[in-house]
């Protein structure tokens, strides 16, 4: 079995369908309009800031796959331009799904010995501890969304 090719068929599960936790990006996002995307409950995030937030962290990792940089910032991640109307919500879930599937095809493409190795910098760990990382860290907030989507 191959590690990258399990870890792109998470990937795609978790953004669009078919994953042992029965929720998706793609299924959970539907039947949200923009102004129940933009609108902030509480203390808790937007359903925008939450689906820039995991799209960011996919975006920042792929120069990586290429032999770049891994260029990131947590506060950054939070930071996304409001939205207007409904094509600007299209075009933020656009945008997240094809980060979702361009991330799942540069991580197939990785050779099977490169899942032990540093990723980008010994600093960030291995590449398996970091593409794995953010399979975690996406169905965490996708749970928030879906709780956030309760609430509206």
């Amino acid at each position: 079995m191959e590690i990258a090719i399990q870890l792109a068929k998470h990937i795609r599960s978790l953004y669009f369908g078919k994953n042992w936790t029965a929720v998706s990006f793609k299924e959970t996002l539907a039947d949200v309009d923009w102004e129940e995307a933009s609108k902030q409950m509480g203390d808790c995030n937007s359903i925008l800031t939450l689906v820039h937030h995991t799209t960011y962290y996919m975006k920042v990792q792929l120069p990586v796959f290429d032999g770049g940089e891994l260029v990131a910032s947590d506060k950054d991640s939070f930071i996304h331009d409001p939205m207007t109307s409904a094509e600007d919500w299209e075009a933020v879930k656009n945008e997240m799904f094809q980060v979702a599937e361009t991330y799942a095809s540069k991580i197939e493409s990785l050779p099977e010995n490169i899942f032990d190795k540093s990723f980008a910098d010994e600093k960030y760990g291995s590449y398996y501890r970091n593409l794995q990382g953010v399979i975690e860290h996406s169905h965490y907030h996708l749970g928030q969304i879906v709780l956030v989507k309760k609430l509206l």
